[in-house]
């Protein structure tokens, strides 16, 4: 993939959010840096796919900071965080089923910052998951769930983005193809035309989420409990059994 347009980091700090009278998160600083993964890993209702909400604007804080460098983006609209370079993956494989593989990728390339180079950047895609690209003029409703998972982190990669924010991508794919995947972001990140690409990585699957990751971040009910290498949280036996489930 083309390399991103800027270094900067997403940084969040003191972030908090509610559903009503429910505190969703609760001060929470990450730091996702480029060049790197950062997974965000702890059980259901840890906040992790809130936080995600947060910083992509469809969910409004209610404290901290979203800034991408020296750019704050706390309080803006989703499409115009979108346009600053924060890709949002939610859970759920949203791709649209009725658009073949190749219009839901032009579809994505609508919001990257040079619609000249829409050609280039989807052949990124398909060089990066071959299996799009023998599927490129199919319907995607045709696609298995491993291949629309690919599609729909291939189409947040045409927009160019700085930040990639992955929701359980995992989620409901056999082993082999998490595997795969995992793999394939891996490869992203280090490659090195795309090596300034930042993505945070929220996972149930916290031993394959840790496998790739660089950085951990354990949440526990709105609130961050651990922040390490991931190395050194994959060794920290009292942390995997309190938060992590392995």
């Amino acid at each position: 993939m083309s390399a991103p347009a800027t270094t900067a980091a997403l940084q969040v700090r003191g972030l908090s959010a509610s559903y009503g009278p429910v505190t969703a998160l609760d001060g929470v600083d990450v730091t996702a840096e480029p060049g790197r993964i950062t997974a965000v890993l702890g059980a259901n209702g840890a906040g992790k796919t809130t936080l995600l909400r947060t910083i992509s604007g469809l969910v409004r804080p209610t404290a901290g900071q979203v800034l991408l460098g020296d750019r704050d983006l706390t309080r803006a609209p989703a499409e115009t965080i979108a346009r600053a370079g924060v890709a949002h993956v939610p859970e759920g494989r949203g791709v649209i089923t009725e658009l073949t593989v190749e219009e839901n990728l032009r579809l994505g390339a609508l919001l990257g910052s040079s619609r000249k180079r829409t050609r280039h950047v989807i052949d990124d895609v398909y060089a990066m998951f071959p299996p799009l690209a023998e599927r490129r003029a199919r319907h995607a409703h045709t696609l298995s769930g491993g291949e629309r998972q690919m599609l729909v982190i291939g189409r947040a990669l045409v927009t160019g983005p700085d930040v990639l924010l992955l929701d359980e991508p995992s989620l409901g794919l056999a082993p082999r193809i998490v595997a795969q995947i995992f793999g394939l972001l891996r490869e992203l990140v280090d490659d090195a035309a795309s090596g300034r690409l930042s993505v945070l990585l929220v996972e149930q699957n916290a031993r394959s989420a840790l496998s790739i990751a660089d950085v951990g971040v354990v949440l526990n009910l709105g609130r961050v409990v651990a922040t390490d290498s991931a190395a050194a949280l994959a060794a920290d036996d009292g942390l995997r059994h309190a938060y992590l489930g392995f």
